[in-house]
């Protein structure tokens, strides 16, 4: 049982993952890497922001300090000068506590400045990085996209596509059914000719009577050929004797002038 569950459990992840890889796009998965670069530098950059604020801030606080300090000492001094001893050793006591917070400010002024500096390079080197990034996600996006038309053309040319294999099957379904239209049809005539189905309208016709309009178109053109050529024999015979009779007369009227008399001497 375990091993079935890990097989199937292995059969849906590689369903999955190919379903994930066709529904990929490189354009996308890169448009979003570079995304992130860029929130990533952006959180870089508040960073140094930061540190930068919290370094100004110290070296306010240490100014403050030392003005104090400076005025302590003046302080202890005027002290001093009046007589005042006690007033001056307490005005350098407070001087020396001041000097050890502008100590303790010094060294946390220092790390912050060394902060702020690894930052800012880290910056950089991130800003160069997001811009080469960036050129190789646009040449990458150029190539697939170039690479991807080519594809469809090809495929396209070739009739592999999935819309032109739409097309082809379309019309091989259109050829057969005119096929088997066609076929049908000459089936129903060849039926119909030979007497195995019955024409319900009426309208068509047996062998036997198709060859009956046959003989009787036939005998009705015979006919009218026979009067036609009785009529040219007819009309024939009658120019015939007009001529004929013409030179009859023509001879008849040239025989008396053409015989030569012989008078008797």
């Amino acid at each position: 049982m375990s091993g079935v569950m890990k097989r199937m459990g292995m059969i849906f992840r590689a369903k999955a993952n190919k379903a994930l890889d066709r529904a990929e796009d490189p354009r996308e998965t890169l448009d979003y890497s570079y995304q992130k670069q860029l929130e990533l530098l952006q959180k870089v950059r508040r960073g140094v922001a930061d540190v930068a604020t919290s370094r100004k801030r110290l070296e306010l606080q240490l100014n403050q300090l030392q003005k104090q300090s400076s005025t302590l000492e003046d302080q202890g001094r005027k002290a001093l000068a009046l007589g005042r001893e006690d007033l001056a050793r307490e005005a350098l006591s407070r001087r020396a506590a001041l000097q050890q917070q502008v100590s303790d400010l010094e060294v946390q002024h220092q790390t912050l400045q060394g902060e702020e500096e690894k930052l800012t390079l880290a910056a950089q080197r991130l800003q160069a990085k997001v811009d080469a990034f960036r050129t190789k996600k646009e040449t990458i996006k150029a190539t697939y996209t170039a690479a991807e038309a080519q594809t469809r053309i090809g495929e396209a040319f070739s009739g592999i596509s999935e819309e032109m294999g739409d097309v082809g099957m379309a019309i091989q379904r259109a050829e057969d059914k005119t096929a088997t239209l066609q076929a049908r049809a000459g089936a129903i005539d060849e039926l119909l000719a030979s007497g195995a189905l019955d024409d319900s309208s009426g309208l068509a016709k047996d062998d036997i009577q198709s060859e009956l309009d046959r003989l009787s178109g036939g005998t009705d053109v015979e006919l009218e050929l026979q009067r036609m050529k009785a009529e040219l024999a007819g009309g024939s015979s009658a120019s015939q004797q007009a001529i004929e009779g013409g030179q009859g007369g023509q001879s008849q009227q040239l025989q008396p002038r053409d015989t030569p008399r012989f008078d008797k001497q």
